[in-house]
């Protein structure tokens, strides 16, 4: 793997709603393999953070979130229309 696709890696892990099941079909790494790249590429305490904040989180698995498909939506998130946000 390229230091790019590392990296891009590492950024998708850290982030609270990519899946693993999303790292994986683009990157062909399952959960235990970024946990080792993760642990490989990191700090020790900055492995220790990033596990603690992904351990029990449901939405970094595919089968626990609760919304299946897309991007979570806030009902107060207000919409978008014609590259312009609303006014209220």
């Amino acid at each position: 793997m390229t230091d790019r696709q590392i990296d891009r890696i590492i950024e998708m892990a850290w982030e609270d709603r990519t899946t693993f099941d999303a790292i994986q079909f683009q990157f062909g790494l399952k959960e235990q393999e970024v946990i080792e790249l993760m642990r490989k590429e990191m700090k020790l305490s900055s492995f220790r953070m990033w596990r603690k904040r992904v351990s029990g989180r449901t939405t970094k698995h595919q089968a626990k979130r609760e919304f299946p498909k897309g991007r979570f939506k806030c009902t107060r998130q207000r919409s978008i229309s014609n590259n312009k946000i609303s006014k209220r």
